[in-house]
């Protein structure tokens, strides 16, 4: 028997350590005799100091969807809580199991943990097996002809975008899983081994509430959950919209993206087969079918794919960037952080129209669209001169599809002190990009409810009426909290100061 530790890979199929644990393998060519496999997720302590409400349940969802899929092949999930230091190597015991099995997982605390777990079990003489499972290519495959990794995107997705990708990975049939009655027997018999506790709190597919780990039910619509969510939506974005993606990504109010990142955080759907789906809809693409820049609409949401990776492989290399700049500048960046401006533009009541909507979407949704994080992320660190680390923590606590790679990548881009970072001096005007990127101001108005039945020209030149002319078109809507023009001056002298630089030249 051999136990299969979930963390980030809450899914059956597509699974490369279960595939591995259960001997799916077997039908792609490894006769290795493996299994049956019992699956057990951990609620470790360590873990749940840097969650939030949102991520919680999203978790919870996922577990919830996870536990089904076992079911449906006469198996369940076993669900501990405590130190996998502890937890693991007692319940192996339990189980009488040969083997731990797990996917790595690439973050600094992972890494501390998984390197504990490993001590843990040697020193109880049982067998443990990593793989590499959460991206496409390890951290370490793709370097630059230096050996060096990668600091800049365009060169890694040349090379990302040539190496050959695995095929996904079989799911375990019911024969390759431990009984759903086996394994209660056995943590019945570890209660009554060690006075009930033996293993902390371990149960058979018995979820914990939030309440229960010490968190609140958010406010915030997290979304759906689960394997069988996870392709619907793969499925539906690759039918139509992956074919126009490159064009209409950046607009918000249209749904043109995949909405895919809460699925691959949790590792609902494997990225081998979320890959493979895509290199389908390429070759649809390339078909008469389609218009001739079909392909390149395909490749341009491919590019997604390797950005999650590139920006993994950063974190793998750089586990300091979760607090740290990136970039060095000669001096310190001296932010502004004023925190009433700071409070205004997590309330979404900036007086910035596009601002706003993003933010009020974070809240009630746990998501936000791409092209408005930028934004909002530019706002923050240009406009109101807060360091990007505010910003990161509350898309931390509000995101359902938190990543701490993507997200700090994504926020040291905009603040101009991460890798392959936007220039200092190239600072999104918020009213262009409102203007570009939501011309009738539908997603504004979706999000801020003031400014619904507003003409768009007013609610783009919000900026520049008179406080008559605003009390006129929206009394309850607030003046701009700063003057973008005379903030990007400041902005700018900030960064020439930091690099070293007198500001006035």
């Amino acid at each position: 028997m051999e136990l299969f530790w979930h963390r980030r890979d809450l899914r059956v199929a597509d699974n490369v350590g279960l595939a591995a644990a259960t001997g799916a393998e077997a039908e792609t060519g490894d006769d290795t005799d493996r299994g049956p496999a019992a699956p057990v997720f951990v609620f470790d302590p360590d873990v749940l100091d840097h969650a939030s409400d949102v991520r919680v349940r999203r978790l919870l969802d996922g577990l919830a969807a996870l536990r089904d899929d076992y079911r449906e092949r006469g198996s369940d999930l076993l669900v501990a809580r405590g130190d996998p230091e502890t937890v693991l190597p007692r319940l192996a015991d339990a189980l009488d199991a040969e083997r731990v099995v797990w996917n790595r997982d690439y973050s600094g605390l992972a890494r501390e943990r998984d390197a504990g777990v490993r001590r843990a079990l040697d020193a109880v003489d049982v067998e443990r097996e990593a793989h590499h499972d959460a991206i496409l290519h390890d951290p370490d495959a793709i370097r630059t002809n230096a050996g060096d990794p990668y600091s800049v995107y365009s060169y890694y997705w040349k090379k990302w975008t040539d190496r050959a990708k695995d095929d996904p990975r079989p799911a375990p049939t019911a024969e390759g899983l431990v009984e759903a009655d086996a394994l209660a027997a056995a943590v019945g018999s570890e209660a009554r081994a060690d006075g009930g506790a033996a293993v902390e709190r371990v149960a058979l597919g018995d979820l914990p509430t939030s309440a229960d780990l010490g968190f609140a039910e958010p406010d915030a619509e997290v979304g759906p959950a689960g394997t069988a969510a996870a392709r619907e939506r793969l499925s539906a974005f690759l039918d139509e919209a992956v074919f126009a993606y490159e064009a209409d990504r950046d607009y918000p109010a249209k749904d043109a993206t995949s909405r895919l990142s809460a699925f691959l955080k949790y590792g609902e759907v494997g990225v081998r087969e979320a890959y493979a789906a895509t290199a389908e809809a390429m070759a649809e693409a390339e078909s008469d079918a389609r218009p001739d820049d079909a392909s390149e609409q395909v490749e341009e949401f491919q590019q997604q794919l390797a950005w999650r990776e590139f920006y993994t492989q950063v974190l793998f290399h750089n586990p300091e960037v979760v607090t740290e700049n990136y970039k060095a500048y000669e001096e310190e960046i001296a932010w502004r952080d004023d925190p009433e401006e700071i409070a205004a533009w997590k309330r979404g009541e900036t007086g910035y129209p596009i601002v706003d909507a993003g933010m009020r979407q974070l809240r009630e949704e746990a998501f936000m669209h791409n092209r408005v994080r930028m934004i909002v992320a530019s706002f923050l660190t240009k406009d109101l001169l807060a360091d990007w680390r505010h910003g990161y923590e509350h898309f931390r606590d509000r995101l359902a599809d938190h990543d701490t790679a993507n997200d700090n990548g994504g926020w040291q881009w905009a603040a101009s002190t991460g890798t392959d970072a936007q220039p200092y001096f190239r600072i999104f005007n918020p009213m262009t990009q409102g203007e570009r990127y939501d011309p009738d101001a539908e997603y504004i108005a979706e999000y801020v409810p003031e400014l619904r039945g507003v003409d768009p020209e007013i609610v783009h030149g919000w900026h520049e009426l008179s406080p008559t002319q605003r009390a006129n078109a929206a009394p309850d809507y607030p003046a701009p909290i700063v003057d973008h023009s005379e903030r990007r001056e400041e902005a700018l002298a900030m960064y020439k100061r930091a690099r070293g630089e007198d500001p006035e030249e």
